[in-house]
């Protein structure tokens, strides 16, 4: 594991099916179950990836706008819609007054608020846990 400037941790696990020169990116949070799960899926599937905690780090504005535009679904998709500071900010009543840029920079405020676990790819951005699609995907 190596450590960087700003204090988060990347963990790259190696593999032999990947075909890119860089692992794809683990976005998770490590108390999460949807998570765990998505990580042993990736570990048993031998599929490299560099990982981070995204209450330690959470994504930028610009990395979320990138994964936002690059995944194609709809903004609403990176919420956290499940999770207490979504229900406690009462979100589901707010984010359709809201512009894309202000959901995005909310989302940039707390990582708590991002859908995860995340994985980014050079050809896909993939929300959330979905065996069947990581399968088709990965």
């Amino acid at each position: 594991m190596q450590k960087f400037e700003k204090g988060y941790r990347i963990q790259t696990k190696s593999n032999t099916k990947r075909k890119e020169d860089r692992p794809m990116l683990f976005v998770h949070y490590p108390k999460c179950t949807t998570c765990k799960r998505a990580k042993k899926w990736l570990d048993e599937h031998q599929i490299s990836y560099e990982e981070r905690d995204i209450k330690e780090n959470n994504p930028s504005l610009e990395e979320l706008k990138e994964w936002y535009q690059r995944s194609g679904l709809p903004l609403k998709r990176f919420f956290n819609t499940s999770g207490m500071l979504y229900k406690e900010m009462k979100l589901k009543d707010k984010l359709p007054e809201m512009s894309e840029d202000e959901q995005l920079a909310l989302l940039a405020s707390d990582g708590m608020l991002v859908k995860r676990p995340i994985v980014v790819t050079k050809e896909s951005v993939l929300v959330g846990f979905k065996e069947a699609q990581w399968e088709e995907e990965l």
